[in-house]
């Protein structure tokens, strides 16, 4: 089969659109290895970390989902739905939680310097969210929007209306 073939099949595939939640899961996966929080020249979160990964798990198991619709033409977007919440709160919740501890841990180590170096204290650097956790918190997003066209999507009648024969 060429190239071309192969694309042509995967445009006119019915469940095209799983693709999206394929490639948002595997960002997520590539999120875990990325810094999460940027303080100065340190770099906090990812895959060292246990959150980092839970990332990791939540968005190879949002690619293996997406993949085995794909294949076996089944919906999943429930799951979906539910692992990309899932990777939006633990990027979310443990983004601002090393975001405060690493600031705390920042104050205390310019207070220390100061107090043993005898100078006033400087300004000290503040933590700003690294790559990441963009990359982890869109990805998981998009994860989260496709799993809701379930709830928007039009459903087909399971059963037939009948009429008003009492009239």
């Amino acid at each position: 089969m060429s190239v071309r073939a192969s694309l042509n099949a995967a445009v006119c595939h019915r469940m095209r659109f799983y693709y999206l939640p394929l490639a948002a899961g595997l960002l997520l996966v590539v999120s875990a290895f990325l810094p999460w929080i940027l303080v100065g020249e340190i770099s906090l979160g990812g895959v060292p970390g246990v959150t980092g990964f839970w990332v990791l798990a939540l968005g190879v198991l949002a690619a293996v989902l997406a993949s085995l619709s794909i294949i076996t033409r089944k919906n999943s977007r429930h799951p979906l739905l539910i692992v990309g919440l899932a990777a939006f709160g633990v990027l979310f919740l443990t983004g601002k939680f090393i975001e405060r501890s690493a600031s705390e841990k920042v104050w205390a180590v310019t207070q220390a310097r100061a107090i043993v170096d005898g100078v006033p204290v400087s300004t000290q650097a503040r933590p700003t969210f690294g790559s990441g956790s963009y990359v982890g918190l869109t990805a998981s997003g998009v994860i989260v929007i496709f799993g809701l066209t379930v709830v928007f999507r039009r459903v087909s009648r399971p059963y037939v209306e009948s009429e008003d024969d009492d009239a």
